[in-house]
């Protein structure tokens, strides 16, 4: 199996093409499944790959304290001037919920949303927080009852025929002028998961990985009134008209496709949209 770029640092060859292959596994059965499957596929995926890929880059982050302040961080300055004391605040999977637990600390209320509970046993949370378990589909919160809904590598993982049903279930519970943020990688710089190494195409958990025009049909046929559309500058979240994003995004989709990657690992590495109710 050819090595498609080199690897990441403290992993061997043969830790990450059995990632790969796990990964790959578990997503086949979760490409192939109805609907009425996925609920119970999605609710032990990632425990099984957590047990057979114990040197997974998210476990590792998450016992590196230095790399989840940064990474908390950067997602702050996306919500910075959208978060205030009198906000309620809803994230769909929000992982080992560390950045959900440091927004309670500035908002009135915050909704840590995820098909399971992936929180450390000794984790204890501040009276403002609630973990909300869910099926990927149905979600026990009132119509309207939220005021900024997040996701950060979320969508991707979504099964394509469920994106618009997601998308419209955090339509569902924003209240009038409230607003999701969302982050997803581009799939003109992918893949983006650990297929990268070994392959042109994401055969893991990445099941879709989108462009800005994919993405905002998706949010219109969701119901969300507009629109804004971002670009990260050096960490830094800067408004761009999607018309104008849209048409770069058109020139690089004209190109060759090795071309293409590799000026969008460069310039277009993620779909990052504000979709407002």
């Amino acid at each position: 199996m050819k090595l498609r770029r080199p690897l990441p640092e403290g992993r061997t060859l043969e830790s990450v093409r059995h990632h790969y292959e796990v990964e790959k596994r578990l997503a086949a059965r979760l490409r192939a499944s109805t609907r009425e499957e996925r609920s119970a596929i999605l609710r032990s995926m990632y425990d099984e790959l957590f047990a057979e890929v114990p040197d997974h880059p998210r476990l590792t982050k998450r016992a590196d304290e230095a790399r989840t302040r940064a990474s908390n961080a950067r997602k702050w300055r996306v919500l910075e001037g959208l978060v205030g004391p009198e906000t309620v605040y809803a994230e769909f999977g929000p992982g080992d919920s560390s950045f959900a637990l440091e927004v309670a600390g500035r908002a009135r209320l915050v909704y840590a949303i995820d098909v399971s509970d992936q929180r450390a046993e000794s984790e204890s949370s501040p009276e403002n927080f609630r973990h909300v378990a869910y099926d990927g589909y149905t979600l026990d919160l009132a119509e309207g009852s939220v005021d900024v809904v997040y996701s950060d590598q979320l969508l991707e993982h979504i099964h394509p025929d469920d994106t618009v049903a997601h998308l419209k279930l955090a339509r569902r519970i924003l209240g009038t002028g409230g607003v999701y943020v969302f982050r997803t990688p581009h799939a003109f710089s992918g893949p983006h998961d650990v297929s990268k190494f070994f392959s042109d195409v994401p055969e893991g958990f990445h099941l879709k990985e989108w462009t800005y025009r994919e993405m905002s049909d998706a949010v219109r046929r969701a119901g969300f009134r507009s629109i804004g559309a971002y670009w990260q500058l050096k960490g830094h979240p800067l408004r761009l008209p999607l018309v104008l994003i849209e048409a770069f995004e058109a020139t690089l989709g004209a190109l060759p496709r090795a071309l293409r990657a590799t000026l969008s690992s460069r310039l277009l590495t993620q779909v990052f949209m504000a979709a407002y109710a």
